[in-house]
């Protein structure tokens, strides 16, 4: 607890960063060797690029340091608070989920894990208790602003439970946010397919999240938010082409949720959207892929997610991930700036 700068609310968000990126570069080393010498390394799909074959037995599940220098920051740097706890509870078990599912494929030597529907079932079971807490504890209004066109109040259909003081149940905001941090968790462990690609575009999204909590009073969130984008840097030190190991969905699971979850605290729900549309971009390649594929034999990419499919067109790894983190920064700068003008619209 650094209660000594608790009046420098800016200083505690940058300091967050930099010593996430310090704990995270600190504590990697170690669990590299540790990985490598448990013979603990990633198992390639069989059905994806050949170039990806050299990256077979690459330690993983680099995702567990990350979680720990977060939530190491986040309970040192600032003053923990309700939020503080909610948040980080729903990231951790989000990780512990993908930790399973990391785990299940070192053990069995394959790139499958646990199936397709343990996993949605996980992630609605986290996300439910959060949206459930955040409405009844934390006060969360359960709507949804579209910036300059319409405030949709998904609470006209609630239902309250009696139990102690009555749990609010809104259905049509719970669902909406199942499908935001669900949908996000699998955006970014789709995006997670290119060394650099996953840690580098959520670092430049998890520092927007931050400016957004900040400007939104909301000090903790921010805290975890930049120490999110710092564990994000000190990752990439060690992911960056050829990566000495990979976050796996310890960490990528984790990271989506982060970004759902601090979308419905700072009600930037709609807006997130934009911010991490690189995220929804990868998710939408698939989607549309798939569906294509089914109804005509046909593929519109040549592979999806859509990055492979840039790695198919002869681009080289770095050059796609170069240019997606590019890609994500504008979307990223044009979330933040409909969300300000938005606030500046409200306010005057």
């Amino acid at each position: 607890m650094l209660s000594i700068f608790s009046h420098y609310p800016t200083f505690l968000v940058f300091l967050a960063i930099v010593a996430a990126i310090v704990l995270t570069m600190a504590l990697m080393p170690v669990w590299i060797r540790f990985l490598k010498s448990s013979h603990i390394g990633q198992q390639v799909r069989a059905d994806g690029p050949e170039s990806h074959l050299v990256k077979q037995g690459t330690p993983t599940m680099g995702g567990v340091i990350m979680l720990v220098a977060v939530v190491a920051v986040a309970l040192f740097v600032g003053k923990p608070t309700p939020e503080t706890f909610v948040l980080l509870g729903a990231i951790v078990l989000t990780g512990l989920l993908g930790f399973i599912d990391d785990a299940s494929k070192v053990v069995k030597e394959r790139s499958l894990g646990l199936t397709p529907k343990a996993k949605i079932v996980g992630q609605v079971a986290v996300a439910s208790a959060f949206v459930l807490v955040s409405v009844n504890l934390l006060g969360v209004e359960p709507v949804v602003e579209i910036p300059f066109v319409v405030t949709l109040d998904f609470g006209i259909l609630t239902t309250v439970v009696p139990v102690g003081e009555g749990i609010a149940i809104p259905w049509l905001y719970l669902l909406f946010m199942n499908i935001l941090l669900v949908g996000m968790c699998n955006a970014v462990n789709l995006t997670d397919g290119l060394d650099g690609l996953a840690a580098g575009t959520v670092m430049i999204v998890m520092i927007v999240m931050a400016a957004i909590a900040y400007r939104s009073d909301m000090l903790e969130p921010a805290i975890i938010a930049a120490a999110l984008a710092g564990a994000c840097i000190g990752f990439l030190w060690f992911n960056s082409f050829p990566a000495d190991i990979f976050m796996g969905d310890t960490g990528s699971l984790a990271l989506g949720m982060a970004l759902g979850c601090l979308a419905v605290l700072t009600k930037t729900e709609f807006v997130s959207l934009i911010i991490g549309g690189l995220f929804v971009a990868e998710a939408l390649s698939v989607m549309i892929q798939v569906l294509y594929y089914k109804k005509t034999r046909k593929r519109i990419f040549l592979m999806a997610p859509l990055h492979h499919h840039f790695e198919k067109k002869g681009w080289s790894e770095t050059k796609v991930v170069v240019r997606f983190w590019i890609v994500s920064g504008v979307l990223a700068a044009t979330g933040f700036s409909i969300y300000f003008a938005e606030t500046l619209m409200a306010v005057a």
